[in-house]
């Protein structure tokens, strides 16, 4: 079976229907932020400030190897939620993001803050639960409804809780039923998304996660179930962003352009399509560059 065909057979399957609904390491927030001071040569060769669910899947160890070996460099990742991520970019101590919240991605640019932006692939965020399944949600397709159902029955909701990409989504999906999720039964973490599901597991409580940090947990020992996926809500694209030189003048422009131009082409965005085959018989992420697409 051809890279293309196996990859079409896979997560595509999954998120077919969701694309016509949808617009075009640390692991807490608490944890401290680099800063680079003028004239210095700390953070390593490059900074990537990224969303914790491409390291938590285990992605970056996947692919970055090859980007270190090619341009004899190495990549210092700082694994925090988007909204973490975007403001390490603001204030000048990344050289390039890779983060999954368009509408922030977008102001981000903007407010020139960032002077390039490509997308870089996708994936689905599916609502997870513990098997005994309390509020009765499993199968259901409308992940709005969904969350009100967990909330009228009072299930344990374990949140992100820290801005990051994942909790700008699950904000937006209680926006859609209609309530803002509070009391005993709702939970915010203020932590990573691995660090969340296993909260979850260990309070048999339901979580929203990127499909990929859920399957990569489920080899480490999380029982939790997928019970709601499908819904055009839950698309998750993710893209790549160079930081503004102008932020600081030890800003990697050069490099953080070479970066980019690795992670969206054709041969890096096979190596993504890869990831996960082997393991779960479909790629935890697909390819969604623009030199991808037009190949």
């Amino acid at each position: 079976m051809t890279k293309s065909a196996l990859i079409a057979a896979g997560l595509l399957l999954l998120l077919s229907g969701m694309l016509s609904g949808c617009g075009a390491a640390t692991e807490s927030m608490e944890a401290p932020a680099p800063t680079r001071e003028a004239g210095s040569s700390e953070g390593g060769d490059l900074i990537l400030a990224t969303t914790t669910s491409t390291e938590n899947s285990g992605l970056l160890g996947y692919i970055l190897p090859l980007f270190e070996k090619e341009y004899g460099v190495m990549v210092e990742v700082i694994a925090v939620g988007t909204g973490q991520a975007l403001k390490l970019g603001e204030d000048g101590n990344a050289d390039v993001l890779m983060v999954h919240a368009r509408a922030k991605e977008y102001a981000f640019m903007d407010a020139g803050h960032g002077v390039r932006r490509k997308d870089v692939m996708y994936n689905d965020f599916v609502i997870v639960g513990p098997a005994a399944d309390p509020a009765g949600i499993k199968g259901m397709t409308d992940a709005a409804q969904a969350f009100g159902q967990i909330s009228e029955t009072g299930g344990l909701f374990v949140s992100r809780g820290d801005d990051s990409g994942t909790h700008t989504k699950e904000k937006g999906i209680w926006s859609a039923a209609g309530l803002e999720p509070s009391g005993d039964w709702y939970i915010a973490a203020g932590q990573g998304m691995g660090a969340v599901l296993t909260m979850a597991n260990e309070q048999l409580a339901y979580t929203l996660s990127d499909r990929a940090t859920y399957l990569a947990r489920t080899l480490e020992g999380i029982d939790l179930e997928i019970l709601v996926e499908g819904d055009p809500i839950l698309f998750n694209p993710y893209g790549v962003i160079a930081v503004n030189p102008d932020k600081n003048q030890q800003i990697k422009a050069e490099l953080a352009n070479q970066f980019i131009d690795w992670l969206i082409s054709v041969p890096t965005q096979e190596q993504i399509g890869q990831f996960g085959v082997e393991e779960f018989g479909l790629p935890l992420f697909v390819p969604d560059s623009e030199p991808w697409r037009d190949r």
